[in-house]
């Protein structure tokens, strides 16, 4: 589990179908733990020199931009969220579920407007002022329109994430929020009586 709040700018040192090499300024990473590269939630098979290998599965590979990158580029990395951390950004699984097509960059005063499109099976659970991972970046819509959202971004985060590489035409990877799935699921299943304060209180919404 995750927060979306970066932790670094990693660098990619090699890169296959199956596995990448990362240099990484981060310590306390172990084999065996888990860390997000670009929002995709990665296991780490060996670690030295500065960095991780992770290996990755064919399906991570399909539904994800890891298979584009190249070596060199930098990425998002997080590690996992401890019992001890504060949630500062939202709850974030690390299971990528596509991906979305940079329309827009705007630089507005201090701030970027960045106008991302998205499939239909993602956009469903968009809503505005929902939170969204981008590229494993915890976010706030702004403003939703089709399969469209709009997203502000601060400085801080333009500056110290992969978006200040990212242009109209970018492909980033897309993680919903967790809690409108389960309220879908809750909401269409036939065994279930609809949302009432006894079910939110039963299902540990509240």
């Amino acid at each position: 589990m995750f927060t979306g709040l970066i932790e670094d700018l990693g660098t990619v040192k090699r890169i296959t179908s199956s596995q990448i090499t990362i240099a990484t300024k981060l310590d306390d990473i172990s084999i065996g733990g888990s860390i997000a590269v670009n929002g995709a939630c990665l296991t780490a098979v060996s670690v030295g020199d500065g960095g991780f290998t992770a290996d990755y599965s064919p399906q991570t590979d399909k539904i994800t931009t890891l298979s584009s990158l190249k070596s060199g580029e930098k990425v998002n990395l997080e590690r996992a969220l401890t019992l001890s951390s504060r949630l500062g950004g939202h709850i974030v699984n690390g299971h990528v579920e596509g991906t979305g097509k940079i329309e827009s960059i705007e630089k507005q005063e201090l701030f970027y407007k960045i106008t991302i499109s998205l499939n239909n099976e993602s956009i469903k659970y968009c809503v505005d002022k929902g939170s969204v991972t981008i590229d494993g970046i915890s976010l706030t819509i702004a403003k939703t329109s089709g399969k469209n959202i709009e997203i502000f971004i601060i400085p801080e985060t333009f500056a110290s994430t992969v978006l200040q590489f990212r242009k109209a035409g970018s492909l980033v990877n897309v993680e919903t929020d967790i809690l409108a799935k389960y309220v879908e699921k809750f909401t269409k299943d036939k065994n279930s009586n609809g949302i009432s304060l006894e079910m939110l209180k039963g299902n540990g919404f509240i």
